[in-house]
């Protein structure tokens, strides 16, 4: 294994931080016996098939790094084959091959397939890994953050393991901070007032990638769990809540009035990743809301023209008299890695006790990516930040979704989309939630 951290693995970060999407087709026919050993049926599987998405090679590089290193034992004995579905066609994909009874041992699916009440939750054909890993006695090295993250995700469900986790906050420009008699904001009040004074001074307050919407709705998102708690968007969900209620309507409002002052600089709507990106890592703003695949772009020095030493990371702020608080850290454990039910055997047992004990540090070293796995091994020469949020993964207890996390595919569409009207006034916050609790209604 690798002795030095590295940072040549950035290829996938952002697609994955949205996530799978949500909508699955609905699987026929399938069976209950049969298969062949790359997905199950008779004794389990014979090798470990692997079904990534061609456009992230993180899991993949890792689980064959630790094949030749920490799991060669494991690997000999059941030998890792790896596979890839363009991440478009995931749910297509895992459809068709249950509903053929052939599985692969370890694959990526749809956020919906894997719930309780989706078609591979229903029909039992993905591990619960919380059950198998305490019967594997590994069950300490998922972390709690992580735990909570997942099973909020997927319906109660511990239907992934968390390869890829992103924690979500404000990196800001501490020279920009210092320079203007700014100190970390504690409330929304307190990073309005900051917004203002770079404002003034001539600085993008605050740059989000305003094209892709989500960057945008996050921010709703946020504000909503630090006003009304960290159940707020179940409530609406379950119907105990309606976004046109007022206290959710405030969120919208509060997101729109930092548009109306300029606070996201010229051009918000139109702003892409990269020119997000470039504006914060040339300092030409003073903060950004962002996840923690953004790690990449600040630890590569041709980007990160500010220097690594001048950025810093703070929580969403508090809402004052809110009933949420700012270390429930708004989380993503990437799209649903899920286990065969029919392939599980020991030798896959093996492989994931191995993958449990093993994965969080290689991953860190090799690559630079935080996990969800406690670090059971030294890492060595991680940079500041990246040791930092990972430190804040290690510790943290309780976790929060993005904004349409419960949401159909339908009212993410619309609230992604329409968001950046809501950001230029062509939409009031009364009218922007009306039409998302209406498509919650139509979806029923």
């Amino acid at each position: 294994m690798s002795t030095a951290f590295s940072r040549n693995r950035t290829r996938g970060l952002t697609t994955f931080a949205a996530g799978v999407g949500a909508a699955a087709i609905l699987l026929t026919g399938c069976a209950s016996g049969g298969g062949d050993a790359t997905g199950g049926g008779g004794g389990g599987a014979s090798s470990l098939t692997l079904l990534t998405p061609a456009e992230n090679s993180i899991i993949r590089d890792e689980l064959a790094t630790l094949s030749e290193d920490q799991c060669s034992a494991e690997n000999e004995a059941m030998p890792l084959e790896s596979e890839t579905v363009a991440q478009a066609d995931v749910v297509q994909k895992i459809t068709l091959l249950a509903s053929q009874d052939s599985l692969p041992t370890m694959f990526v699916a749809g956020t919906a397939q894997v719930k309780p009440d989706g078609d591979l939750g229903k029909n039992d054909l993905a591990l619960d890994y919380e059950k198998t890993l305490k019967e594997l006695d590994v069950w300490d090295n998922i972390l709690p953050a992580a735990v909570s993250t997942v099973k909020a995700a997927y319906g109660g469900n511990m239907a992934s393991l968390p390869f890829q986790y992103n924690i979500e906050g404000i990196f800001y420009n501490k020279q920009l901070f210092a320079d203007n008699g700014i100190t970390e904001p504690e409330t929304w009040d307190d990073l309005v007032a900051a917004a203002d004074t770079l404002k003034a001074a001539g600085v993008v307050p605050i740059t989000e990638a305003g094209s892709q919407g989500w960057p945008v709705t996050r921010l709703i998102g946020n504000y909503i769990f630090r006003s009304l708690g960290p159940d707020a968007m179940t409530a609406v969900k379950e119907g105990d809540a309606k976004l046109t209620d007022p206290e959710y309507v405030e969120a919208a409002q509060a997101v729109a009035d930092l548009g109306a002052a300029g606070a996201f600089g010229e051009g918000i709507t139109s702003r892409d990743t990269d020119t997000a990106n470039a504006q914060f890592l040339n300092g030409q703003a003073g903060m950004y809301y962002n996840g923690s695949w953004f790690l990449a772009n600040l630890n590569d020095p041709e980007q990160n023209k500010v220097g690594v030493e001048n950025v810093g990371f703070m929580p969403f702020p508090d809402v004052e008299g809110g009933e949420g608080d700012s270390g429930q850290w708004p989380a993503n454990a990437g799209a649903a890695t899920a286990t065969s039910t029919k392939a599980y055997n020991d030798g896959v047992g093996d492989w994931l006790s191995c993958i449990a004990e093993n994965y969080g540090s290689s991953v860190l070293q090799n690559q630079g990516v935080i996990s969800g796995f406690k670090l059971n091994q030294e890492v060595t020469d991680v940079p500041p930040l990246t040791e930092e949020l990972q430190g804040i993964v290690s510790e943290a207890e309780e976790t929060v979704l993005w904004f349409e996390a419960l949401f159909d595919a339908k009212t993410t569409s619309d609230a992604q989309t329409n968001v950046s009207l809501l950001l230029t006034g062509g939409m009031s916050a009364e009218d922007y939630m009306g039409m998302l609790q209406a498509d919650l209604d139509q979806a029923g």
